[in-house]
């Protein structure tokens, strides 16, 4: 790994030991002696990392750090000291440092530092180069992602923000849909106005008909008073509907009326009052069989199809698994104030062999676990849960249990792995080469799904 380092202390002798080192591992390294050095080396050229002593003559590190992170957030820097403490740890990492080391310096141990920050420093821009590329007026810094999918999505929500036709998000649970619901409003003329997220499978159906479109008093027992529905509260802006597969039929034919004529009459009431409000519908279930089965209405379904935009799940998005990671652990490293800084490679391997059945949703709550019960600032394939850590071994004990044949085994990792890994990869599971593997695909009549 390639990286352009500033190197503030003022001991010559190690400045110049850790020169020598740093440049020897392929890294572009500048030495200064103060903090002020190098403020003004900071002020005419960007460096990938600041490597500084916290006690320095005149502007110590720390300072120097505060002043860093106000010029740039995501500037990385490590702080070095003899005379470490607790309260010199604190408040290094409240100042934002991404890590500190005692002197004297052990090589392996600052490579490998090093190393893990230039790391983390290049996921970051990457993620923020797409944002940058894709239109620098366009907020979309809650979305992580940089695979071909996501860059699509951002472009369709861009293209469609203004437009006052209603939105159908599809995908599975867990890929973010409300996140692109948010977006496509916060990019709208409607951004200044309210978001309504409303979900309706979280609303007893007795109770969402009055939630949406509101009552008038006495409509029905307990009505003691009037009530506005929230399609009036959200008056000029957006309703997100989600879980829209699990409205009842009665709704159903409710909601057509306000799409279709843009009024909302109360339960009981017999004036309807015109609203103005873009609605944006998710759902996680196949309308097309809902229509086939009757539990939704078809001309509901082709009214809100008009636009729609399909989610990928995460096993579609290899490339992104990383970054997505990288986010949760900084967030909660954050949240829950413990300084893991790290995903250790191993544990990356398992992100990336895993499934990830419940996509972005389900890696969120297992890297918030893993922060939690983390003894250390790396994550470690112990911290993981028990699907995880098993990986192949999984397969394998199924395969066991189930007395599978090999080529019944052979199928099994095929379909397991497919999209998550590449064909190479796979081929060296099961101990064949590409060409084998092709022609067990063909005779157990699988397709190839291309990995991403």
């Amino acid at each position: 790994m390639t990286g352009t380092i500033l190197l503030v202390d003022d001991e010559n002798t190690l400045r110049e030991s850790m020169g020598r080192l740093l440049t020897r591992a392929g890294y572009s390294v500048t030495a200064v002696g103060t903090g002020e050095e190098a403020l003004e080396r900071l002020h005419d050229s960007a460096f990938d990392l600041v490597i500084s002593d916290i006690f320095l003559p005149g502007i110590d590190g720390l300072e120097v750090l505060r002043r860093l992170k106000e010029k740039n957030p995501e500037q990385m820097v490590i702080l070095m000291t003899a005379y470490a403490s607790v309260e010199t740890a604190v408040d290094a990492l409240r100042a934002g440092a991404y890590d500190y080391i005692m002197k004297p310096i052990i090589h392996e141990e600052i490579k490998l530092l090093i190393k893990r920050a230039l790391r983390q420093r290049s996921l970051m821009s990457e993620n923020s180069l797409l944002r940058k590329q894709i239109d620098r007026e366009y907020d979309f810094s809650r979305i992580v992602g940089v695979c071909d999918k996501v860059k699509k999505v951002l472009e369709e929500v861009i293209k469609i923000a203004d437009a006052k036709s209603s939105v159908l998000i599809l995908g599975e649970t867990g890929t973010g849909k409300e996140l692109i619901a948010r977006a496509i409003h916060s990019n709208s003329y409607r951004k200044d106005k309210a978001f309504v997220p409303i979900n309706c499978s979280a609303i007893p159906a007795t109770l969402l008909e009055s939630e949406l479109f509101g009552h008038v008093k006495g409509a029905f027992t307990g009505a003691m008073t009037a009530k506005k529905g929230l399609f009036e509260e959200a008056a000029g802006g957006t309703v997100f509907l989600d879980e829209i597969g699990d409205m009842s039929i009665m709704i159903q034919s409710k909601l057509l009326r306000v799409l279709e004529d843009q009024e909302v009459r109360p339960v009981g009431g017999n004036q309807s009052t015109k609203v103005d409000v873009r609605f944006i519908m998710a759902t996680n279930k196949d309308l097309q069989k809902a229509v086939r089965e009757g539990s939704f209405r078809e001309d509901l379904y082709y009214r809100i199809n008009a636009i729609n935009i399909k989610m990928c799940p995460l096993r579609e998005r290899q490339e992104d698994i990383p970054l997505l990671a990288m986010h949760f652990l900084n967030r909660f490293g954050a949240e829950l104030g413990k300084p893991v800084k790290t995903i250790s490679d191993d544990t990356m391997a398992l992100f990336l062999e895993y499934n990830w059945p419940g996509n972005i949703r389900e890696l969120k709550n297992i890297i918030e676990r893993a922060v939690l019960i983390s003894d250390s600032d790396t994550i470690v394939p112990e911290n993981l849960p028990e699907k995880i850590r098993q990986g192949t071994q999984a397969v394998l004990s199924d395969a066991v249990e189930k007395a599978l044949s090999i080529e019944e085994y052979t199928k099994a990792v095929i379909l397991h792995y497919q999209g998550n890994l590449s064909e190479q990869k796979i081929a060296e599971l099961l101990g064949i080469t590409r060409k084998s593997l092709w022609e067990k695909r063909k005779k157990l009549g699988i397709s190839r799904i291309t990995s991403m």
